[in-house]
């Protein structure tokens, strides 16, 4: 592997995770886990498109229009 080559899957890599932590930070899941917990524990449920996941953890995140019930 050339070194250009090695730096831009070193960079593709480092961008993945940047934005996997900026998910998880703003509170959506990830989805390609998601995925593969539920194909090997849950094989009988359908897999939702990732606008199916987001809708379900913005839906978890702030029902009850935001209020959880504290202060």
């Amino acid at each position: 592997m050339t070194t250009i080559a090695q730096a831009q899957s070193a960079l593709r890599h480092f961008w993945r995770q940047a934005v996997r932590t900026a998910r998880l930070a703003i509170g959506v899941a990830d989805y390609d886990t998601y995925v593969r917990h539920l194909r090997s524990h849950h094989p009988e449920r359908t897999v939702p498109s990732y606008e199916e996941f987001f809708e379900q953890c913005q839906q978890a995140r702030y029902k009850n229009g935001g209020n959880r019930g504290c202060c």
